[in-house]
Parts: structure tokens; sequence; C-alpha cells
């Protein structure tokens, strides 16, 4: 086993994996542990702390079991985004749940009148998928707590210091995106007092040495935080220079560097600080994995079958919209219901596979459309190794479509920061096809996606 090792610690929103890496960007170990989610009404989504914890510790002794102690030289940490977690400041344990970036009870509706006021601040529209509401619905059932995002959460849990990376604190809507320091105007108009935020920390650097709590983890200092999409974007690397990120998950993050927002479309959001501030435009897609997972349980099969139905079938006209829990970017409509149309009789479970399939891809290429021109699409993330998604995304989006042979590129680029490292990473390549019918695919999504919209909700980017 050689020295120079860099622990990659990526906490997901359904599971904790961990990659140990060389100074090559080979990955040399592994390890995961499952993260349960709960929806205990509809529209909660929620998870527990001390699990998310658990499930962080666990992956990493899985994937350090065997390694000599001395071989590790940092850790890297990426994290799910903009979930909302409590704890007392006494004890340090959690006060309540987890509210995840899914979850919809914090109500935002007080504040429509300075919905403009919070973007032009925040960069980002008023959303329930963002931090503030959450942080605030915990604080007032829990006052003089401390609260935070997933990386504010596992840093306190490991060090003891209470701080939250930039990039994350970008997502609780309670950042000055372009000065990078917490918005006194946010936090007043969310009733959030600044005492109970983390310090604002740059994504790199001497984040903190993990202490006893963290078990094989003690002693390795922790040298990078990124969020996990923003993770994805840094470990492409140069190939992000007229390109356009696409991490496929649970939700889908459509990411690129700019200097300022394209459109009201898509959020401008810190995409790292280290220390100066990095800025990316991002559409946020809430369900993506989510439906071909929702869509298994209804059908009672694997989520592996649904892929393998959809391969089978063309989706016949019928249209899935996974509005869930209403429509993100480039929409921003709270209100927009799930649709399934263009049902015949002859609809049978592998149309509507092929629809949710094609559903994914449709909404990242919605997303590409705020964005402006892409020269290519670089894909991450675990449905990139379904090859019909990638071939259709090519399709649908117009442009090539360049899928990194790993899946685990937001643990990667967690790794690379935190070891200062910049290897290659190597795709396979997916070309637009002429002729496959993408204009009209596009205007008949474009007719669901209007079915799932109420009449009186706004226009993309109002």
């Amino acid at each position: 086993m050689p020295d120079g090792l860099v622990l990659a610690i990526d906490q997901g929103t359904s599971s904790t994996k961990c990659l140990l890496v060389d100074r090559s960007g080979t990955v040399v170990a592994s390890g995961s542990a499952p993260v349960p989610i709960r929806y205990p009404a509809p529209g909660w989504v929620e998870q527990d702390a001390d699990e998310i914890l658990a499930s962080v510790l666990t992956a990493a002794r899985a994937c350090l079991d065997g390694v000599p102690r001395g071989a590790v030289d940092a850790v890297g940490l990426s994290t799910q985004r903009e979930s909302a977690v409590v704890w007392d400041r006494r004890t340090g344990r959690p006060a309540g749940p987890v509210l995840g970036w899914q979850d919809r009870r914090a109500s935002c509706a007080d504040l429509r009148t300075h919905a403009d006021e919070i973007r032009r601040i925040s960069g980002l529209p008023l959303d329930q998928m963002f931090s503030a509401a959450k942080l605030r619905w915990l604080l007032d059932r829990t006052p003089d707590a401390a609260v935070g995002t997933v990386d504010a959460w596992l840093l306190y849990a490991l060090t003891g210091r209470h701080q939250i990376e930039v990039g994350n604190a970008s997502r609780t809507q309670l950042l000055d995106v372009r000065s990078g320091s917490w918005s006194p105007e946010l936090l007043d108009l969310f009733g959030i007092p600044e005492s109970a935020l983390p310090a604002l920390t740059p994504s790199a650097g001497s984040l903190g040495t993990i202490g006893a709590a963290g078990g094989v983890l003690a002693g390795l200092p922790i040298t990078a935080v990124l969020g996990d999409s923003h993770a994805a974007l840094y470990a492409h690397g140069t190939q992000v220079d007229g390109g356009v990120k696409v991490t496929y998950g649970t939700g889908s993050s459509v990411m690129g560097l700019v200097s300022t927002v394209p459109s009201d479309a898509v959020c401008l959001t810190v995409a790292w600080g280290d220390p100066g501030i990095r800025l990316a435009a991002e559409g946020n897609i809430r369900s993506t994995g989510a439906t071909v997972l929702w869509l298994a349980e209804f059908l009672g099969v694997d989520p592996a079958r649904v892929a393998e139905l959809a391969d089978e079938a063309s989706s016949d006209g019928v249209h899935l919209v996974p509005a869930f829990g209403g429509l993100a970017a480039p929409w921003w409509d709270d209100s927009a219901v799930g649709v399934l149309s263009g049902l015949t009789l002859g609809t049978r479970p592998a149309q509507v596979a092929r629809a949710a399939i094609e559903s994914i891809a449709h909404q990242v290429a919605d997303v590409v459309d705020a964005l402006g021109p892409a020269g290519r699409l670089l894909a991450d993330g675990g449905a990139t190794g379904n090859d019909t998604l990638m071939q259709i995304q090519a399709d649908l989006a117009g442009v090539p479509v360049r899928r990194a042979r790993t899946a685990n590129l937001s643990a990667l680029g967690a790794a690379f920061l935190a070891g200062g490292l910049h290897p290659p990473i190597e795709y396979d390549d997916f070309h637009p096809r002429p002729g496959a019918g993408a204009q009209e695919a596009r205007a008949a999504w474009h007719t669901a996606v209007a079915r799932a919209r109420t009449p009186s909700a706004p226009h993309p980017g109002s």
C-alpha cells in the first residue's frame, strides 16, 4: 500500500461512499454504507443526523480495513446539500430530524413579496428546496440550538468546530453569493440569528483534525469540503471550460462555471472558495433517479428492471412529468403536479419505463437550454451507466455527451482538492444522431409539462 493517500468521504442522500485515492488519482480501496430516509407525512423527507454520522464511520472503516495508519495524509469531504440539521449547543447531540433537501414542510409563502431581493442577494429563487426555510422551521421548535447543513454537522461531529464550507453555505439562501459572507438582510428576512449559524470557511485548507469520535479516522486532517455537485464539477478539471456538467443522482445538478448568471431560470451559486469565490450557474432538478425508484416500487420490480424495460420499448407518446414536489429549474413551479399522459389501452409498463428514462433527459435538456450554448455535456453519477439514457440525452440536448468512466466523481473531486491532485478523467462519448426526431420529442415533452403546471404558475425565469 503506497503512502500519501487521500480519503474521500462522499455523504449522499441515500448512502455514504468512501474512496481511498493515490497520488495518480487511482482508487485503491472503497467502502459504503446506506443511509435511511423517512417520509413521515406527504411532502416530508427526513433523515437522522446520528445515522448520517454512523454511515460515514461505517464506510470509512470498510475503506480503511487493512490500510496502514500512516498511509493516509488527508481527508476530503463531499456532501449532500440544502438538507438542514439542528443540534444542541451544550451536548452536541442532534435536537431534531434532518430535513432533507426534498422536504417541503417549511413554507416560504410569507416571503413572496421579498422574492426579488432574496434572488438578488443569494443568487437563488425563493424555494423550499434551499435550507433557509428549513433552518427557520427547526429553530422555531428548538430555540438557541445550533443549525447547519450536512457538511457543517459532520465537521462539528468529527472535529468539534462549528463551521460551514462557503459553497454549501451558498445553498442555504442566507449567503451573499458575491461577497461570500452571511447576508444581514437575508438573516433578518428568514428570522435566523447569525449566532446559530456556523462560521464560514473556504473549500480547502486546514479545516480541522478529526477527534476520537471519528474512530478509525481519528487524527486525520480534513483539508477539503465541497458540496457533492461542486465536487463533481471540480473533478472534471479543464473539461469544464466550454462545457456543462450534469450529475445524475436522486435529483440532478446541471452546472457550469460563469461570471454572471445567464437567466433567472437557473441559480447563481458558489462553486468553491479557495480562498477567492468562483461562481457557477446551476439548474437543479428534483426528481431524476428518484423517478426510476418510484416507478420500480410502483411496478413492484427492481430499479434495474425499469432500465431493462425502457431498453425494450418506445414510449409511444407516453410522457411522465415527475413533479412529485413541484418542478425546480427552469420552471420553479411549486404547484406543478406529477402527470402521466398519452396512455392508451395498449400502454404497458415498458412504455411507462421508457417515458421515465426520457423524463430524465428532457429535464436536463430544459436546464441546458436555460444555461445557454454548451459545447458538450460532462456526465457523471450512477445513472450514467445506462447507455440508452446517455444516447437519449445527446439526442435531446443536441450536443455531445462525455460520460466519465467512473461514476464517483463527487468523491474524486473532494479527494483531488484535498490532496492537490489534478489527474485526467477518461470519458466515453455519445453524439447526437441525425434524424432522431429530437425537435418533435421536445415539443411533445413541453406539452406534457404544460399539463403538469397550473395556469396561474409563472413562466420560466419569472
